[in-house]
């Protein structure tokens, strides 16, 4: 072989080699570029909230914490101030005073002197019943050995039956004022004041809602009202986070789903810790067509719908807080 036929050899040996350098070299870099750009899904550390409120309208009187206390169940965390209600109270106690005094009065029967003139009474129609009785047998044995005419033994002896009459219904007032009111009476006026009493216990419990308690152990995450402010009925005063229920939200493409269903564990990346976290989804819901979708139609295939998967920690990470991002590859 000839230099000029070595020579061009080489040359077509050394292009096929650069062909080969070049080709490997765009392979590695298109690797690492795609890579880099592969698709991530982004979420973000959700937290339990609940909103305080009061069933009564008022003016805030006293905060007694700020954002970002750690706050106790039972712990007082605001007092309003409710003149209305304080009023109502007043009427409600002068109506169960006035119920007690009417359910004392058909307890307790008449007074005293009544009693003892309705006895008095009685004894008078039982001392004339006697005399009258006295002068009907004396005027029916007249009658009998025909000395007295019939007409006259006939007016005694309606006489005896009229003050008899008069004797039991003498009777009967007296019994009546010694046993005082009727059952029936009774039952009503200890109705009344079971009324009265339910009025007390329901303005006694708008009273207690002018002092907000926590209900569950939390972070004061806002506090709407200033003081000195008026708020509503069942207007919200401060939210509080609950720390130990934490998740975490993402909106997931279905064609990034994977398979994923509730159950299913994996792991995402918290780019403020720079540490990765295992989660484990128990909420799936399709967010419907008004979400964020993405059309293939143009090229023949179909639309791809945005699904809402919530995931709890497989373990509880200190320092894990709302709005901390979570990131999936």
């Amino acid at each position: 072989m000839t230099d000029q036929a070595k020579k061009q050899h080489h040359n077509i040996l050394f292009a096929v080699l650069g062909f080969v350098a070049v080709v490997a070299i765009v392979a590695i870099i298109g690797f690492f570029i795609f890579d880099r750009d592969r698709e991530v899904i982004q979420g973000q550390v959700e937290v339990k909230e609940y909103r305080v409120s009061s069933k009564v309208p008022g003016r805030i009187l006293e905060l007694r914490v700020e954002e970002g206390d750690f706050v106790k169940a039972g712990d007082t965390l605001a007092i309003l101030d409710a003149p209305e209600v304080r009023a109502k109270m007043m009427q409600a106690q002068g109506a169960e005073q006035g119920a007690t005094a009417l359910e004392d009065m058909a307890r307790h029967g008449a007074r005293k002197e009544q009693v003892q003139g309705a006895y008095q009474l009685w004894q008078q129609a039982k001392a004339g019943l006697e005399i009258a009785e006295k002068s009907y047998k004396r005027v029916q044995r007249l009658y009998d050995e025909g000395v007295m005419s019939e007409q006259k033994r006939d007016e005694a002896f309606a006489q005896y039956q009229a003050l008899q009459a008069q004797e039991q219904a003498a009777q009967s007032q007296y019994e009546m004022a010694k046993n005082g009111a009727r059952e029936e009476e009774k039952r009503a006026a200890q109705a009344q004041v079971n009324r009265a009493k339910g009025a007390v216990e329901e303005v006694n419990a708008y009273i207690n809602e002018t002092v907000l308690i926590a209900q569950k152990d939390g972070e004061v995450s806002s506090i709407y009202p200033m003081v000195g402010e008026l708020v509503g009925t069942g207007s919200p005063v401060m939210t509080i986070a609950v720390k130990g229920d934490l998740w975490g939200t993402f909106n997931v493409r279905e064609d990034q789903l994977n398979g994923m269903k509730i159950g299913t564990e994996f792991t995402a990346f918290i780019p403020a810790f720079k540490k990765d976290i295992k989660m484990k989804v128990y909420y799936m819901k399709d967010q419907g067509s008004y979400a964020v979708w993405k059309a293939t139609k143009t090229t023949g295939q179909y639309d791809l719908k945005t699904f809402e998967v919530r995931a709890r920690p497989v373990e509880q990470m200190e320092g894990l807080l709302p709005g901390m991002s979570l990131i999936i590859k």
